[in-house]
């Protein structure tokens, strides 16, 4: 019976280091896939300004076809454009998406100067492409903020935090703007 004796103890010692191995196993996984989705919505949110950075020099240029004297509105759109290409962290791209309002803005200023142009098919339709793309945009912004909140929840919550820290597994950056007052007032676009 003395021999048999250590088989018990062992055997809980066995049975509560799986539990414990499947236990951090589960949180692992579930804290991949929430990570997972968040850099799957980041990835959306990076096409979208893409997007819309493509969308740019095409208004550019149709504006400038009316207002070539405008070269520093221009110049601010080409710069809020490759700010926003460049931007490569949440922080850097609501920097960004700052001065692609602000530049925006003006150009639908100049635009509305010269009733010719806002009468061009050709504007009226990047006009549409633009709204089209601002609305995905924030639909993108919406489902990457829920995605880093959950991550971000899974992460600091108990039990998780004591898998998380020592896996890798960090907070996430919300995409937020900096500049609240600059955003206020999306581009304003006429039909």
């Amino acid at each position: 019976m003395d021999q048999l004796g250590w088989i018990i103890p062992v055997g809980i010692v066995v049975v509560l280091l799986i539990v414990v191995l499947l236990w951090v196993w589960l949180i692992y996984n579930k804290l991949t896939k929430q990570n997972v989705r968040v850099d799957e919505a980041w990835s959306d949110i990076t096409v979208q300004l893409k997007r819309r950075a493509d969308l740019i020099p095409n208004l550019v240029e149709t504006v400038k076809s009316y207002a070539s004297h405008e070269s520093k509105v221009f110049d601010d759109v080409t710069q809020a454009r490759s700010e926003i290409l460049s931007a490569q962290s949440p922080a850097e791209a609501s920097t960004a998406e700052n001065h692609v309002q602000g530049a925006l803005r003006s150009l639908f200023a100049v635009a509305e100067a010269y009733p010719q142009l806002q009468a061009s098919a050709n504007f009226s339709q990047l006009q549409s492409d633009l709204v089209q793309t601002e609305n995905k945009i924030q639909s993108s912004r919406r489902y990457y903020n829920g995605s880093v909140r959950q991550l971000n929840t899974s992460v600091k919550s108990f039990p998780n935090n004591l898998v998380a820290g020592p896996l890798g597994f960090p907070e996430r950056e919300f995409f937020e703007v900096a500049d609240r007052a600059a955003i206020s007032e999306p581009p304003r676009v006429q039909f």
